[in-house]
């Protein structure tokens, strides 16, 4: 990493407030990785899931944010869920791992719709090397590196769904940790060099309209809030084709506009993929973001053909 990407990633990511551990990781396809935020979701599609994500954010931009992530959740009792999320994500000098499992308890609500309660723990493991912070000057009192710290962290959430519509609230991480608070220089200036978990808020919602018998539309939102950084909305439309074939678009306020494409391979199979189209003033540095999952299910013995749900 040069001197000027450096510099560049530090004005970045204090511009967010924070330069490190920041926020929980950013999604496109939030849609399919729903258990991450909101242990509530856990068991409810009714069969085994196992999805893998990739993200690689403002590609060509040295340090820029990188996320994998690995879910699991099935049911395992009439009114009960478990679940199993992994998250590494790399921001700059940090890396930061995830592990958390989730429990979700189902209430009938009345004949179409049903309650689910979740709760999440884990907790994550840090690593820092500041000498990747090339261009800037560390306080020599805070150079030591952060090797494998450990902040446990819990979760709740709650799921209202039937078999067209959700809902969704949670607080993935309601224990807010701070890593480090260090002075550094850029330029001359010093600022502040923040690294912290605060409680983000996530609230989801969707629904699905029926066309036709080959097409269905599926409006999504997410809203996601955090203390001392600007709220983020992103809305997105999908279209599922002889319940084969997704495409839709994304908008995520005043950021990005993505295109988002999935393909169901077989009853168990669905891969996807999105881009982003940096709206922002870091749109001339970097060409885009890129998603990539790919989700494996297995589904009850029913006798009959099988529809996967679309959310």
């Amino acid at each position: 990493m040069n001197v000027r990407i450096g510099y560049s990633i530090v004005l970045v990511l204090l511009s967010a407030h924070s330069l490190l551990g920041q926020q929980d990781a950013q999604y496109t396809q939030y849609m399919y990785n729903t258990v991450s935020v909101n242990p509530a979701y856990a068991g409810s599609r009714g069969y085994f899931s196992l999805t893998g994500l990739y993200r690689s954010q403002w590609a060509g931009f040295d340090g820029a944010p990188e996320t994998q992530t690995l879910t699991m959740n099935t049911p395992v009792a009439k009114n009960v869920g478990l679940g199993v999320s992994i998250v590494n994500d790399k921001i700059g000098p940090s890396n930061e791992t995830y592990l958390f499992a989730d429990f979700a308890y189902s209430l009938r609500l009345n004949q179409d719709f049903q309650l689910n309660l979740g709760l999440k723990a884990g907790g994550s493991l840090l690593d820092v090397d500041f000498s990747r912070l090339e261009g800037v000057d560390v306080d020599p009192k805070f150079q030591n590196n952060i090797d494998n710290r450990f902040s446990p962290n819990i979760g709740v959430g709650f799921y209202v769904h039937s078999d067209k519509a959700y809902v969704g609230l949670s607080v993935p991480n309601l224990l807010e940790t701070k890593h480090f608070d260090e002075g550094i220089f850029v330029e001359g200036e010093a600022v502040s060099l923040l690294a912290e978990e605060r409680a983000n808020l996530y609230l989801i919602g969707g629904y699905v309209f029926d066309v036709n018998y080959f097409t269905k539309v599926k409006p999504t939102i997410l809203v996601k809030t955090v203390q001392g950084a600007p709220l983020q909305v992103d809305l997105s439309v999908n279209v599922l084709f002889s319940e084969k074939f997704r495409a839709g678009l994304a908008y995520r306020w005043g950021n990005a506009l993505s295109g988002l494409v999935g393909f169901q391979l077989n009853d168990s199979l669905l891969i996807g993929y999105a881009y982003d189209a940096e709206l922002s003033t870091l749109g001339g540095s970097n060409s885009g973001s890129h998603e990539f999952f790919i989700r494996f299910e297995l589904f009850r013995s029913t006798g009959n053909s099988l529809s996967p749900r679309f959310f």
